[in-house]
C-alpha cells in the first residue's frame, strides 16, 4: 500500500521542480489545473501561500497541497464567514491539491488533506476550498472526509474564462 510507504513534509524550494513535473502529469491525465499556468512553479507558490506540503514515496514526489490566506476573489471564505458568523480572515483556503495518477486510490489525498487541515487549525483558521464542479473524484474525496458543500458558484479564475466551482468547508473540530 502506498500510504504506508508515504511521508508528508513541508515543501522545500528544491521540491518545486519535481512538483511541476507531477502537476504536468496530472494536467495531462485529468485537466487539472483547468487552465495550465504560464509559470507553474509560481502558480504553486502564490504570494498568499501560508504553507505547502508534499507527499513522497521512495524519494519521489507523489502529491502536493497548499494553504493560502483568503483573497478577494475567493467565494468559499465568504460563504463560510456568513454561515458561521465568523470573520473571513478566520479562514484559510486549501488548494493546489494533486496526487500523481499512479499513486491514486491509496489514501495519499486523504493524508495530504489531514496535514493541511491540521496546519490551518494550528493557525486558528478554518479550512475551506473550491473545486471545479466537473472534478467529481475530488468532490467525492472531500465529502468522504466530512467536508460540507456550501454552494456552487461561478468563478473567473482566468479573465474571460469562467468556471463553475463547488465551495466546501472542513468539518468542525471534534
Amino acid at each position: 500500500m502506498i500510504r504506508q510507504n508515504c511521508s508528508v513534509h513541508r515543501r522545500e524550494p528544491s521540491d518545486l521542480e519535481e512538483c511541476v513535473r507531477v502537476l504536468a502529469a496530472v494536467h495531462a491525465a485529468d485537466g487539472y489545473p483547468v487552465h495550465w499556468p504560464e509559470r507553474p512553479g509560481a502558480w504553486l507558490a502564490p504570494p498568499s501561500l501560508l504553507g505547502a506540503w508534499v507527499a513522497r514515496r521512495e524519494g519521489q514526489v507523489i502529491g502536493h497541497v497548499g494553504l493560502c490566506r483568503s483573497g478577494p476573489g475567493d467565494a468559499a471564505p465568504a460563504l463560510w464567514s456568513d454561515l458561521a458568523g465568523a470573520p473571513v480572515d478566520g479562514t484559510a483556503v486549501v488548494g493546489r491539491l494533486f496526487v500523481a495518477p499512479a499513486a491514486r486510490g491509496h489514501g495519499v489525498g486523504g493524508l495530504l488533506m489531514a496535514t493541511v487541515v491540521q496546519a490551518a487549525r494550528e493557525r486558528g483558521l478554518h479550512p475551506v476550498l473550491e473545486v471545479v464542479s466537473t472534478d467529481v473524484a475530488a468532490a467525492a474525496l472531500y465529502e468522504r472526509l466530512g467536508w460540507r458543500r456550501l454552494a456552487t458558484v461561478d468563478q473567473e479564475w482566468t479573465p474571460g474564462r469562467p468556471v463553475t466551482v463547488h465551495c466546501y468547508a472542513a468539518p468542525l473540530p471534534a
